[in-house]
This record gives C-alpha cells, sequence and structure tokens, in this order.
C-alpha cells in the first residue's frame, strides 16, 4: 500500500499517523518553539484524538504518552504520513 500524506488538521480521528513534515515557515516562532520542546519532529508516531465540533476549534492530538492541544492553524502546518 502508498503512503499518502495529509494535514493533521483534516485527518480523521482514531488513526495513527507518522510526522512527515513540518513547515516551520508558516508557524510564528513561539509556537514553533513550543512544537519542538513537545517533542514534534519528523518520524514521530501522532494520532488525533479528539476535534472540536466548531471549524476553527482546537484538535487534540497523542504525541507518546502526552496529550496536546493544536490550533487548527499549526495543525495544518503538520503533514502525516499513514499507509
Amino acid at each position: 500500500m502508498a503512503t499518502t500524506f495529509d494535514s493533521l488538521a483534516t485527518f480523521p480521528r482514531q488513526t495513527r499517523a507518522t510526522v512527515a513534515s513540518i513547515d516551520w515557515e508558516r508557524l510564528a516562532v513561539p509556537e514553533a518553539r513550543r512544537l519542538r520542546e513537545l517533542g514534534f519532529d519528523e518520524g514521530v508516531g501522532i494520532e488525533v484524538l479528539h476535534r472540536s465540533r466548531f471549524g476553527s476549534g482546537p484538535i487534540a492530538c497523542r504525541i507518546g504518552r502526552m496529550t496536546v492541544a493544536l490550533r487548527r492553524t499549526v495543525a495544518a502546518a503538520i503533514s502525516v504520513s499513514h499507509g
């Protein structure tokens, strides 16, 4: 099966994936620093746990043993691979 790439902002819930890339240029410096401090990097396993019902609300993700809430604009800068 071929690997496909999706934005974390649109990735389905309850599906495991791997961070393929992060568009650091799309993020403000504090946001990029926070992601790096939390361990976001290429090759890291991630899973979308919950998505706000409101279109612009946050997304809850599991990375390692942590649950992290991300703004959708931040999640949109993260590409994930699966399959």
